[in-house]
């Protein structure tokens, strides 16, 4: 049976009157999450991580090259030269990359800066830095990692796990180290702690400041981690406190980068941020590796 056109419009009009703005709020969060992580330059398009060492690291295909790309590379691409604290690129003759949509054949590239990636067809790299380490992060907009991607499973939404905390200031702020994945610690600085009551029990978190330097980034396990969710723990980031309140949602709890990818440098939930009940609510394992 085909429907005709008004009748179409006026049930999907319908299906949104039907959402809470609750509902609508957190269907609009989803959408956006999920837009996010799959366009270009999302998590799923990042395919290798290598190690940069001192001087001269040949890159391209070639079972030789210091660092790797994908066969459809061709077998030298270039030099990525790393002296006094700079990485400089090189192109190998009869190759042309770009940068910033122009030929890019010899010059600097500044470490996690989307405007020093250098695009090689459907693969893109850059350099990042972490810790005293430095890395060659590739990006291929064709990987197998976009052709395995179902979806971002999540919990159904519920207002329950909306709650208001208290917030705590630290004066001054803490330095910290947090842990990660590949072993290198990032610093940070906690900005204070939040303390609220969910399943009518009172506990608290410690979050790092984003790297805006306001939002507030907390990095959590619960006792749904490895148990339905993410066994690295999940993310979870809220406004600046107002009023010394700060408002957290666990229904936008989500999976690490590295949830997605073997090749992100994602950092770990220090143990105090361990809450002592099951958050049923937010992103689930997407069980990608």
């Amino acid at each position: 049976m085909t429907f005709p056109r008004p009748f179409l419009l006026a049930l999907i009009a319908g299906s949104l009157l039907a959402q809470s703005p609750f509902q609508a709020d957190e269907a609009a969060w989803r959408a956006k999450r999920l837009a996010n992580l799959t366009k270009p330059d999302g998590w799923l398009s990042v395919s290798g991580l290598d190690w940069l060492s001192s001087g001269d690291n040949s890159i391209g295909s070639a079972p030789d090259a210091a660092l790797k790309l994908p066969a459809k590379a061709p077998a030298r691409v270039g030099t990525l030269t790393w002296k006094d604290g700079k990485v400089t690129f090189k192109a190998a003759e009869g190759v042309t990359p770009m940068l910033g949509g122009k030929p890019f054949l010899e010059g600097e590239l500044k470490p996690d800066d989307p405007a020093s990636t250098v695009v090689l067809g459907d693969l893109h790299f850059g350099v990042i830095a972490r810790g005293k380490r430095m890395g060659l992060r590739l990006r291929d907009l064709h990987s197998e990692t976009f052709a395995r991607f179902k979806g971002i499973p999540a919990f159904a939404p519920d207002p329950a796990y909306r709650v208001v905390a208290d917030f705590h200031p630290y004066m001054p702020m803490k330095d910290t180290k947090v842990a990660t994945v590949i072993g290198t610690p990032m610093d940070a600085k906690i900005p204070g702690r939040v303390t609220f009551t969910l399943q009518g029990k009172t506990m608290a978190l410690e979050p790092v400041l984003d790297d805006d330097g306001v939002t507030l980034f907390f990095i959590f396990r619960d006792g749904t981690t490895g148990h339905g969710t993410y066994p690295a723990g999940r993310f979870l980031y809220a406004e600046p406190a107002k009023d010394g309140k700060v408002m957290l949602d666990f229904n936008r709890a989500e999976n690490p980068p590295c949830a997605f990818t073997l090749y992100a440098t994602c950092p770990m939930a220090p143990e105090e941020n361990t809450l002592p009940i099951k958050v049923e609510a937010g992103e689930k394992d997407p069980h990608m590796h």
